[in-house]
């Protein structure tokens, strides 16, 4: 059952309005679930976690087993290349903002650092001990943010 809004749902086109990314990883910043995108056996993998900006970079736990954990922990090299995405878009008014960050991934080494991100991220799930954090150092951050299109303006079609 959708739930009843007393707000009025825009109707027509969006507009679809490319964000800086300054604001980008601003707006990145005030959500809390993000998708981090890796590549497992030489196919994309996609999996939901949770976040925290730091100092502009991405910060996220993981555990020992974790596919993420063993290629960001290569010591040969800037790391992993991955993406993130985080967004907020209102599923009835479909309006709101979406961010996709893409940079190298590497596991946080240093125990004051990593004791600190235990501090201020806490997992969603308690499946396994998430004794590591994964810091995302952004390279290109794009974002849109989605809108009414004003009279006579068409929305972005693709």
């Amino acid at each position: 059952m959708v739930p009843h809004s007393t707000e009025p749902v825009p109707s027509g086109p969006r507009q679809s309005i490319a964000l800086g990314s300054d604001e980008a990883l601003r707006l990145l910043g005030s959500v809390s679930l993000g998708r981090i995108v890796f590549t497992r056996y030489a196919l994309p993998t996609v999996r939901p976690v949770n976040h925290v900006l730091d100092g502009g970079d991405i910060v996220i736990r993981t555990h020992e087993g974790a596919a993420l954990t063993s290629r960001a922990g290569r010591t040969d090299g800037p790391g992993v290349v991955v993406a993130y995405q985080a967004d907020a878009i209102d599923g009835i008014t479909h309006l709101g903002w979406s961010v996709v960050v893409t940079g190298w991934a590497r596991l946080v080494t240093d125990p004051r650092e990593l004791a600190r991100y235990r501090r201020l991220l806490h997992p969603w799930a308690e499946q396994w001990a998430m004794d590591y954090a994964v810091r995302i150092r952004p390279d290109l951050v794009t974002g849109i943010r989605l809108t009414a299109a004003g009279p006579g303006e068409g929305g972005d079609p693709g």
